[in-house]
């Protein structure tokens, strides 16, 4: 995010943003352009509900009388066939953004989603790949200068359907009937159906409308959403002149790269590496057996009350969301590596303190030594959400693999719960090898890219040899 900053604040100086210091809130056009982006940022938020619902239900006796009190592999198979469903629809959800656009995507994931809300089941979860492309189609709809920062308040976004998920599950715990469970479940198509009338309202993609050859309408949208009605603008035609050169520029290099470029060079096979390893350190950092299975920790340590789980739970998504906001803010002062090592560094002491309290409490049964484990849990999400929160999609935005984060999800949803209940607090010493081994590795791979430029970013994974080449000092 650091490098499309720096392209933002370069981009200043020239006709891609108003020649005026005018707030663009008081700019009817990008009023309207940045209203229609924040419905989209609730997409994010569909992600959130669906990932806490299912934390929440463990907590609830009629959600478990259902299920038939599931443990073990059978509790891991539920959580994680609702992964099973997003792995599968990103391929094709990738393919329908290319050759419908991203609007018509978008779309598609209502289909999957009013099948399955009212069952929580997994045939809702293929509609979470479908929108994702909505932060696609945030980035390329986004004024230039306004681009970077709606990035990254996209992932933040997470936490409010988690709020509402874990809040709403509170306030049903009571229900007698099986509707404690359902309404929550049912609830979650109401974020995706506020976010639909800003899709509809959206204009589609400049760049996905240059790509399929329909110019005039994608100069119609920058005229009426970056220009305010102005034809002849030199800002439209600065986006247009740099669209059709990206564009131009892609298709050149798609014609004769392959899969083989990704590892010919080390430069290429780190940048690679650290594709595959953010979307993985991601989840196997421990935030899986807490985003997921919070309700057999607290059992574990002998808080079982379903309100008193609820409670924390909901408190739990609140601090998240505001400590996600605080690391978004810390990401462009601090940097990207410092804040993987402080967050990781973190995780890592916590997990080590909350494993002695578990195993305390397990050897104890002491109430104290339990109650005194959740604070623990609080400053570990404080050290996951400063970082890997807003890092995730932004260091680099460009090669981070949704899929491999997703597999990555798909594992600990049904390993977690199986480890837990064979050696239970034991388990967490997995993790804290996982976090030295995370800890050593960004060490010693992920570089610092905060404020470089593009050739500087090209020494920092390709060395002296692609500088001298970007100089023009290659052989004769």
């Amino acid at each position: 995010m650091t490098q499309q900053m720096k392209n933002d604040t370069e981009q200043n100086a020239t006709p891609t943003t108003p020649s005026d210091h005018e707030a663009w809130w008081r700019k009817p056009h990008l009023l309207r352009l940045n209203a229609i982006i924040a419905g989209l940022l609730l997409y994010s938020s569909t992600v959130g509900y669906d990932g806490s619902l299912m934390n929440g239900l463990q907590s609830l006796e009629q959600w478990q009388d259902f299920t038939s009190h599931p443990t073990g592999a059978w509790l891991g198979f539920i959580n994680a066939t609702q992964f099973f469903g997003i792995i599968l629809g990103l391929p094709l959800q990738a393919w329908a953004a290319n050759r419908f656009g991203r609007k018509p995507t978008i779309f598609i994931g209502y289909f999957f989603l009013a099948i399955g809300a009212g069952l929580q089941g997994s045939a809702k979860d293929p509609a979470i790949a479908w929108f994702q492309v909505a932060v696609v189609l945030i980035t390329e709809i986004a004024y230039s200068s306004h681009r970077s920062k709606v990035s990254a308040s996209y992932q933040c976004q997470y936490y409010i359907g988690s709020i509402l998920a874990a809040w709403l599950t509170f306030g049903c715990r009571n229900r007698d009937s099986s509707w404690a469970w359902r309404i929550p479940s049912v609830m979650q198509l109401g974020i995706p159906l506020a976010a639909l009338p800003f899709a509809v309202m959206s204009p589609e993609s400049p760049r996905w409308l240059v790509s399929q050859d329909r110019h005039e309408k994608a100069r119609r949208m920058l005229i009426k959403y970056y220009a305010g009605g102005d034809e002849s603008s030199a800002l439209v035609m600065t986006q247009m002149d740099e669209i059709n050169s990206s564009i131009a520029a892609e298709r050149e290099a798609g014609s004769s790269a392959s899969w083989v470029d990704m590892v010919k060079t080390g430069g290429n096979r780190r940048r690679f590496i650290i594709t595959v390893t953010l979307g993985v350190f991601a989840q196997w950092n421990g935030v899986g057996i807490i985003s997921y299975y919070l309700t057999l920790i607290l059992d574990s340590i002998g808080i079982a009350s379903v309100t008193d789980q609820l409670m924390i739970d909901g408190y739990l998504q609140l601090w998240n969301f505001i400590l996600a906001i605080v690391g978004a803010s810390l990401v462009d002062r601090v940097g990207r590596r410092s804040l993987f090592l402080l967050s990781t560094i973190i995780m890592l002491v916590c997990y080590i303190v909350i494993t002695g309290l578990a195993g305390g409490f397990a050897t104890t049964n002491s109430s104290p030594v339990g109650i005194s484990l959740i604070p623990f849990l609080f400053l570990y999400c404080a050290g996951y959400d400063i970082a890997f929160t807003p890092l995730v999609m932004a260091y680099p935005a460009e090669i981070l693999t949704a899929a491999c984060t997703y597999f990555a999800l798909l594992f600990n949803s049904f390993v977690n719960p199986i480890a837990l209940d064979a050696i239970r607090w034991k388990y967490y010493i997995v993790y804290i090898a996982l976090l030295i081994l995370i800890l050593v590795f960004i060490y010693l791979m992920y570089p610092e890219t905060r404020g470089h430029s593009l050739e500087s970013m090209a020494a920092i994974f390709d060395g002296d040899e692609t500088t001298r080449s970007a100089r023009g000092e290659g052989e004769a």
